[in-house]
């Protein structure tokens, strides 16, 4: 599929990507949605919380599952600005939390990591089961839509009909390049908030398994490389950090993508480095379509007006129903 134009324009002063990246997550608003809170068991004996939103409209349009990023949750605004802007649209939403993000520690020593798709694949089984919907849609953020769009590579041609579309939003679709583009100084703040919760994460389970890796030093990490080569990689199964990079990536599995999925990308995202701007794979498969707004930063593309709702939102709405 060609390249998509973009039609985002970022608002006066907001045309850096720090800027659009901080403000969302630091001064946005969005009164939250009410919503229902299921536990749903997993087969392992481990539980995620799923976080379910009714629209009010008669003429329903089907159910969209939401994927949070790293160390976020159901309540965050992209979660609940989307999940708002999907509602009003006549979508039911299901925001699920990964293992662990929900606000009560997970069970097991492990968690949720990049290319985690089992989980996912058990939410859309129940979520198929339950609501029995005649369109299913898949919505990724950042880590959530590299998780989403290595699942439906994974899937490809065996994709259940009811799989309708996917969006996935600001996606490091390469784990190794992104991890070093946020090693960078500029990226030291992101770095910090990320290490916070996930050393935080690592001590909490420490504390309750004999087999968690050492913490010694662990308040020094810096870096995703040091994080994950000390615990994502070993508890998840992983030779190492690199070996967990390459094997979770998602790009690889573009080709293999079946159903019609937009991913959107902003240029000047300070997540993202040049290999995570997958046109080739686009231009080579009619299922997957690539947007690369100039602006936009990670997970922000601010709109001002248009009763809160953002351009991403709004974008995500309109692909959702065939536009």
């Amino acid at each position: 599929m060609p390249i998509v134009p973009s039609t985002y324009r970022a608002p006066l002063g907001f045309a850096n990507g720090h800027v659009q990246t901080v403000w969302p997550a630091l001064v946005r608003r969005v009164a939250p949605l009410p919503m229902r809170r299921e536990r749903m068991e997993l087969p392992d004996g481990d539980f995620v919380d799923l976080d379910i939103a009714e629209n009010t409209r008669d003429d329903a349009r089907g159910v969209a599952i939401l994927s949070h990023g790293l160390e976020g949750h159901s309540q965050k605004p992209y979660i609940q600005g989307m999940a708002r802007a999907l509602t009003r649209r006549g979508w039911d939403v299901v925001a699920w939390n990964f293992r662990g993000c929900s606000g009560e520690p997970n069970r097991l020593l492990r968690s949720y990591h990049s290319g985690e798709t089992g989980d996912l694949g058990a939410v859309v089984a129940h979520v198929l089961t339950a609501c029995r919907p005649e369109r299913l849609a898949l919505i990724g953020f950042s880590l959530g839509g590299n998780v989403t769009l290595k699942y439906l590579g994974e899937l490809g041609t065996s994709a259940p009909p009811p799989l309708w579309r996917a969006v996935a939003v600001s996606v490091p679709c390469d784990l190794a390049s992104s991890a070093a583009h946020l090693a960078r100084r500029e990226n030291a703040l992101y770095m910090r908030r990320f290490l916070r919760t996930m050393v935080g994460k690592a001590r909490e389970k420490h504390g309750r398994f004999p087999d968690a890796p050492g913490l010694a030093g662990a308040e020094l990490m810096r870096t995703f490389a040091e994080f994950d080569e000390r615990f994502t990689a070993p508890i998840h199964g992983f030779a190492g950090a690199h070996d967990y990079w390459s094997r979770c990536s998602s790009r690889p599995f573009l080709p293999r993508i079946r159903i019609p999925t937009l991913i959107v990308n902003a240029r000047n995202d300070p997540f993202l480095a040049p290999q995570c701007f997958p046109v080739a794979e686009a231009e080579a498969n009619p299922a997957v379509h690539l947007e690369m707004p100039a602006s936009g930063g990670h997970v922000g593309f601010v709109t001002f007006g248009h009763d809160g709702e953002y351009w991403s939102e709004t974008r995500a709405a309109e692909f959702l129903d065939g536009a």
